[in-house]
């Protein structure tokens, strides 16, 4: 791994990074023999942080890079694996998502890797060009961060089902976006508190309250999980501009959840 070199890359779309053995142990991954990345703060502002534990074999290779976008595609080897992750710059941050699938190579398959399907079909019927589906808002869709929002102007519901001031959050302890309307439809019921953020079902929630008839009164909230999800309004997050939908649309997350490479990522926006 030549860290020079690393480092002039990222130099390249205005970015520094640091290479250093890891001192604690990844959130999300208990072993403490793969690397991870972070985005860090210093005195001088933020940085591409990448802690490789000592004497593992870690190649570190930037095999794209977009100056104007400031966006590159990073490669990384270990044990025979390959991981993928875009690392760039969105509206205010630095940020790094794991890229998921075979076939991304560049920074613009990247970041259409990054997109669920349903997006990549609703930008084909409107036809955009690359530098359409580039930009964040199109006649296709609304992307804040990890999300987009797909117009669905053909959707009524009834004012009773509207929820006002909700959250949408990818979970795990990331920020949640916060949407003025929100409308949920199917999808699985899960409680959810400060204890249990990701959710019980019904019957977990039972068995709970069976077994420790305090956990009542611990403060839950009813939600869905795997609900189709549509926002109308002001959307808004404090690492990102508000944008508003004057219409409701169809609210997915992006893929990197799907990434074997998102085990290295400490980041969370």
């Amino acid at each position: 791994m030549d860290i020079a070199l690393l480092k002039t890359r990222f130099a390249k779309i205005g970015a520094r990074a640091r290479v250093r053995e890891p001192f604690w142990i990844n959130r999300y991954r208990p072993e403490p023999d793969l690397f991870a990345i972070d985005i860090a703060f210093d005195a001088h502002g933020e940085y591409f942080d990448f802690r490789v534990p000592r004497g593992e074999d870690v190649d570190l290779m930037v095999v794209d890079v977009q100056p104007a976008m400031r966006h590159l595609f990073l490669l990384v080897r270990q044990d025979g694996r390959k991981d993928k992750f875009l690392c760039g710059h969105d509206e205010r941050h630095w940020f790094v998502a794991g890229v998921p699938g075979q076939s991304a190579s560049t920074v613009i398959t990247a970041i259409e890797a990054l997109k669920p399907q349903v997006v990549r079909g609703a930008q084909s019927r409107k036809a955009l060009d690359v530098r359409e589906r580039l930009r964040r808002r199109n006649a296709a869709f609304v992307r804040q961060g990890e999300w987009f929002f797909i117009p669905t102007p053909e959707l009524i519901v009834s004012k009773f089902a509207i929820l006002r001031n909700e959250p949408i959050s990818r979970g795990g302890g990331s920020k949640p976006h916060m949407c003025e309307q929100v409308f949920r439809r199917g999808g699985l019921t899960v409680y959810v508190n400060g204890r249990y953020p990701n959710g019980l079902t019904e019957d977990q929630y039972r068995d709970l309250l069976d077994r420790e008839p305090a956990a009542f009164d611990w403060g839950w909230q009813r939600r869905n999980r795997n609900a189709e999800v549509y926002a109308r309004g002001r959307v808004w997050h404090s690492d990102h501009q508000t944008v508003r939908l004057a219409d409701w649309h169809r609210v997915l997350m992006n893929t990197e959840s799907q990434a074997p490479a998102m085990k290295h990522l400490v980041f969370l926006d």
